[in-house]
C-alpha cells in the first residue's frame, strides 16, 4: 500500500544515510586526531588506562629532567675529587723529597701551602646549581622513578652520600656514653696485660733476667733475640761476670733500639723501639746448681713464661673495636699528659677511619716528640700506636657522642716539614689523605654510573609506556583510510537512495489524472 502521509522507504534510507554520516564523522575524527579513542565516550575503560598511562609518561619525563640534573651534580664532584687526589699526589712527591736534609725544606714548604689553596678552591667551587656533594656529610636524594602499586604510587630515589673534602677538625661531641662504656670501643693494654682506657706511657721497655744459684764453671747459658742465638760458657761462679758476658754480647749484635745492662746479677734487656718489638726465646741454661729465668717483662714481675717473652714497643698501643657500630658524631679523644687530639666520626664510617684520622690529628700538632701509626692485625682489627718519646706523660682514650664530623682532608692544612720528625710524620698524613681522595672519587664514580643507567632505563621505560599507549588509543591509518572511502561511497548511494524513495509518492498523481 501507498500513502502520501508515510513514506517508510524514505524512513529506511534516511536511517541508513544517518548511520552512514555517523560512521564517517567517527571516521573523519579518527584521521583528523589521529586516535581511535580520544575521548571517554569512546570507550571510557581504555581511554582511563590511557590517561593513567600518559600521567606516568609525563612523571618520568620529569623524573629525567632530575636524573640529569643529578648525573651533572655528580659528575662535577667526582671531577673535583679526581683533581684533589692528583693535587695530593703532587704534594707526596714535595713530602718524599723533604726527607732528604741536603734540600731547601721552606721552599718545599711554599710549594705544599700553594697546592694546599688550589685543594681548597677545586673543593669550594665543586658545585652545580648550587650543590655541592663534596662539602658537608649529609646525604644527597635524587628522584629516580615512581612505583605504582595497589596502595598508590611512591616515589624511589637513589642516595648519594656525600664526600667531605673539606680540611674543618669537626667539633668534639660533649654528650655523654649510653648504654656502652669508652672499653666497648678501644682499649689499652697496661704493663700487666689489662685492658684499660688509661695508663703512663714508658720511654722504653724492658725484661729483666735474673741469673742466681750457685753456677759452675763450664755451665752454658743461652737465648735468643729476634731469632739471633746467644750462647755462654761460664769462666767464672760469679753471676755479675755472667750477665755482664751476655750483655756484651747482645750489645754487640747492634739491633736498633735494643740494648742491654746488667745490675747484680740481673740482666735488663730494654726495647726504644716506636713501633717494633723484641722477642725474646729459649731461654736456658745447664747445671743444675746455676739458675736463669725471667722475672719481669714490660713492668709485670708476674711473666707468664720463665723462659720467654715479648719486649713490647715504645708506642702505646690503642686497640680499637671491631663489634661495636660507630655512629655519625661519635668523638674519640686521646690525651698524652697535658695534649689532647681528637677526631669525630661522619656518617658510615668505620674504626680504620677513627684510627687514621686520630693518627693524623697527633701528626698534624704541634706537639713536640709525640707521633702516631693506625696499623691493621691479621684479623681485620685496627690499632692506633701512640709514640710519646718523653715518656711518663698520662696516656688514655675518651669517647663521647653529638659532635659535628672531622672533613676527609683534617690536617692538610698544618703539613709540615721543616723537620726529620715533621716531615715522617707528613709522609704518614698525606698517604692517609690521598687515600680518603680516593676513596671519595671512587664512591661518587659509582654513584654517577648508577644514575646514568637509571637514566638510560627511565629512556626506554617512556619508550615501551608510548608504544603501549599508541597500541590502545591510536587509529589505523591505513584502515581508517579505506573505511572513509567505503563510507563516502556509502553516503552517495544512500542519498540516491533517500531521493529515489522521496520520488516515490509523485507516482501517486498519476491516478487523479
Amino acid at each position: 500500500m501507498s500513502s502520501i502521509l508515510t513514506n517508510n522507504s524514505a524512513m529506511v534510507a534516511l536511517q541508513t544515510l544517518q548511520n552512514i554520516n555517523k560512521n564517517l564523522g567517527m571516521t573523519q575524527g579518527e584521521i583528523s586526531t589521529g586516535k581511535s579513542i580520544a575521548n571517554a565516550k569512546d570507550n571510557s575503560a581504555v581511554w582511563a588506562i590511557s590517561k593513567t598511562m600518559e600521567s606516568d609518561v609525563a612523571g618520568f619525563k620529569a623524573i629525567q629532567d632530575s636524573l640529569n640534573l643529578g648525573d651533572s651534580t655528580v659528575a662535577v664532584a667526582r671531577t673535583a675529587s679526581e683533581r684533589v687526589t692528583d693535587l695530593l699526589t703532587e704534594i707526596k712527591g714535595k713530602v718524599v723529597a723533604s726527607q732528604e736534609e741536603n734540600v731547601d725544606r721552606g721552599k718545599i714548604k711554599a710549594d705544599i701551602d700553594e697546592l694546599v689553596n688550589q685543594i681548597k678552591s677545586t673543593v669550594g667551587a665543586a658545585q652545580f646549581n648550587g650543590l655541592n656533594l663534596v662539602k658537608g656529610s649529609e646525604d644527597v636524594e635524587i628522584l629516580s622513578s615512581l612505583d605504582r602499586s595497589s596502595s598508590g604510587v611512591a616515589a624511589s630515589n637513589i642516595s648519594v652520600s656525600r664526600q667531605d673534602l673539606t680540611t674543618d677538625a669537626g667539633n668534639r661531641g660533649t654528650t655523654a656514653l649510653s648504654g656502652v662504656t669508652v672499653a666497648d670501643y678501644g682499649t689499652i693494654t697496661d704493663s700487666q696485660g689489662a685492658a684499660v682506657t688509661t695508663t703512663t706511657a714508658a720511654t722504653g721497655k724492658d725484661m729483666d733476667i735474673t741469673i742466681g744459684g750457685t753456677i759452675a764453671v763450664g755451665d752454658t747459658l743461652s737465648l735468643d733475640i729476634n731469632g739471633n742465638s746467644l750462647s755462654f760458657t761460664a769462666t767464672t761462679t760469679n753471676a755479675a761476670d755472667v750477665a755482664d758476658a751476655l750483655k756484651g754480647q747482645i750489645n754487640a749484635l747492634g739491633l736498633e733500639g735494643v740494648t742491654a745492662d746488667n745490675t747484680g746479677g740481673v740482666l735488663t734487656i730494654s726495647n726504644t723501639n716506636a713501633y717494633e718489638s723484641v722477642d725474646v726465646a729459649n731461654l736456658a741454661e745447664t747445671g743444675a746448681a746455676s739458675t736463669i729465668a725471667v722475672t719481669e717483662v714490660n713492668g709485670n714481675t708476674s711473666p707468664p713464661s720463665a723462659t720467654s717473652g715479648t719486649i713490647e714497643q715504645r708506642a702505646e698501643t690503642i686497640d680499637l673495636s671491631s663489634t661495636t657500630a660507630l655512629s655519625e658524631g661519635d668523638t674519640f679523644s686521646v690525651t698524652v699528659g697535658g695534649d689532647s687530639f681528637f677526631y669525630v666520626a661522619g656518617k658510615s664510617e668505620s674504626m680504620e677511619d677513627v684510627a687514621k684520622g686520630l693518627a693524623t690529628a697527633i701528626n698534624t700538632s704541634d706537639t713536640d716528640g709525640v707521633e702516631a701509626r693506625a696499623t691493621q692485625a691479621d684479623d681485620g682489627t685496627w690499632s692506633l700506636a701512640v709514640d710519646d718519646d718523653t715518656g711518663g706523660q698520662a696516656f688514655g682514650l675518651q669517647v663521647t657522642t653529638g659532635g659535628d664530623a672531622t672533613g676527609g682532608l683534617f690536617g692538610l692544612d698544618n703539613l709540615n716539614v721543616d723537620s726529620n720528625e715533621n716531615a715522617s710524620k707528613a709522609l704518614d698524613t698525606i698517604e692517609t689523605l690521598i687515600s680518603n681522595s680516593i676513596d671519595a672519587a671512587a664512591s661518587l664514580g659509582s654513584a654517577q654510573g648508577r644514575i646514568e643507567k637509571q637514566n638510560d632505563f627511565m629512556g626506554n621505560l617512556i619508550d615501551n609506556f608510548t608504544s603501549g599507549i599508541g597500541s590502545l588509543v591510536d587509529a589505523n591509518m591505513e584502515e581508517a583510510s579505506a573505511r572513509l572511502q567505503a563510507l563516502q561511497v556509502q553516503q552517495q548511494l544512500a542519498t540516491q537512495s533517500l531521493s529515489i524513495a522521496n520520488q516515490a509518492p509523485q507516482s501517486i498523481l498519476a491516478l487523479f489524472r
